[in-house]
């Protein structure tokens, strides 16, 4: 472990505030550390890490300098058709908190060295703000390299305009030279997932534009929430106007949530703390459904609550670990338990699942973490090894039915097992930092509040 890292380590503790009551009162700091603490499981933290180092290693090797590697043909991809070195800067910090030295200078080195955000492209603002913005932040946090905080500065900076809509809300694209932003239909995850990295960028750099502009387009969703506390699946960004009104916890609507709850945590956000807390509660009235003694989160519409659908799916996995982060760890363990079942069915989870009739409605498995993070979530709160168990069979599956010679493939379809030409950076970034840090022990990132973003990259409160 290098010594700047062993220098954040020491300065920080973890913040997950397993111990912490579901409602706390507005003038509460974020939490005490965790009633429970982890000892670690060696053995599979190793396995963990050695499995993180072959689809690293497979990268370096046929994609280095580029986006993405696609695992089967062996080549690789950029985003926009030049390189905004999504890979390492996703990967970076999970192999800083791996303790991988060499492999993280090597990484550092060529974002210090190559990444520029000088580019003629129009980029989808919530993935960049998400992966890049939030990558560089975390690793400039747990390194000190001046350059990684130079790069966030230029890279929010080019971002901003994507905020000037008529509502506050952002357009979907925004061109990183010209600043022109477009793209209308947009939804409350891409709208609201934004104020954790904004804001951390804002106390970094002093320049409370940032959190300023994030965190109005995080209220302007809140207050199109119906009567009933409920937000919808689509808006206008121009007019603000919902255009489906499908409310349930999956794509589109999922990290809202998980916002409104950390950005209270890492900033002590009152607003966000009453925004979550009403949302939240909705949320928990209408959504839920009980099926054979199971616990699930399906669709309703958002004005009248009535039930529209019964999926279930791999991104809607996030809400058990949100639940038990949050204090509410008796539901969010039976949504895990229903999560893991929907695992179980084929061996690994598929993007959508009908829980009422127990079939796959979409069979595709993009290298999901969610349910990973979820069970790290639980295993935190609770020490009970029924999460790492849990883990170790989920770990197992992913190796068995994803690794290629050169990474992890993810799979067309979790029935027939077919592989799909596809390794996401938030695969390195987010999937396997959450295997590790189940087995890691608590001592993995250390000491003080540490709030991990949704694509899982660490960032703490800025005195």
């Amino acid at each position: 472990m290098n010594r700047r890292l062993r220098t954040f380590l020491a300065a920080t503790a973890i913040g997950l505030l397993a111990g912490c009551a579901s409602q706390p009162t507005a003038t509460e700091a974020p939490g005490p550390p965790p009633t429970v603490r982890a000892a670690p499981d060696a053995a599979m933290a190793e396995r963990v890490k050695a499995a993180f180092l072959h689809g690293w290693n497979g990268y370096r090797q046929y994609a280095w300098g580029h986006d993405v590697l696609l695992p089967l043909s062996k080549q690789p991809r950029d985003w926009y058709g030049e390189s905004l070195l999504m890979t390492p800067v996703d990967a970076l910090d999970t192999m800083l908190v791996m303790g991988l030295d060499k492999e993280a200078d090597d990484a550092r080195r060529l974002i210090d060295t190559q990444l520029s955000f000088d580019r003629d492209v129009d980029v989808k603002h919530f993935e960049i703000v998400i992966r890049l913005l939030g990558g560089l932040l975390s690793s400039y946090q747990m390194t000190g390299d001046p350059k990684l905080l130079a790069l966030a500065d230029d890279l929010g900076a080019r971002l901003l305009p994507a905020f000037d809509s008529p509502t506050g809300l952002p357009y979907v694209y925004v061109n990183l030279r010209t600043g022109k932003a477009h793209g209308t239909d947009t939804n409350p995850a891409e709208a609201g997932t934004l104020l954790l990295e904004y804001g951390t960028l804002s106390r970094l750099t002093g320049k409370p534009v940032y959190y300023e502009k994030a965190k109005r387009a995080l209220v302007e969703t809140y207050k199109r929430r119906s009567k009933i506390g409920l937000v919808g699946e689509r808006f206008d960004v121009d007019t603000g106007k919902w255009t489906s009104t499908s409310s349930h916890i999956g794509a589109r609507i999922d990290s809202y949530y998980e916002y409104l709850w950390k950005c209270w945590l890492l900033f002590g956000d009152r607003d966000c703390l009453r925004m979550w807390q009403e949302s939240i509660a909705a949320a928990n009235r209408y959504l839920p459904e009980e099926v054979d003694g199971k616990l699930w989160y399906g669709q309703v519409d958002m004005d009248t609550g009535a039930r529209t659908g019964h999926e279930y799916g791999a991104l809607d996995a996030f809400m058990p670990g949100l639940l038990a982060y949050s204090g509410d760890v008796a539901r969010g363990a039976r949504l895990e338990d229903s999560s893991f079942a929907m695992w179980q069915a084929h061996g690994i989870e598929p993007e959508a699942w009908d829980y009422r009739k127990g079939e796959v409605t979409a069979a595709a498995y993009p290298l999901r973490p969610e349910i990973v993070e979820s069970a790290w979530y639980l295993y935190r709160a609770t020490g009970d090894a029924k999460w790492r168990d849990m883990g170790r069979t989920m770990f197992d599956d992913f190796v068995r039915y994803t690794r290629t010679d050169a990474g992890y493939a993810a799979l067309k379809s979790v029935v027939t097992k077919e592989k799909a030409d596809d390794m996401e950076s938030f695969v390195l970034a987010e999937t396997f930092k959450y295997y590790y840090l189940l087995y890691a022990g608590s001592g993995a990132l250390g000491r003080g509040i540490v709030v991990l973003n949704t694509e899982a990259h660490p960032l703490r409160p800025v005195p």
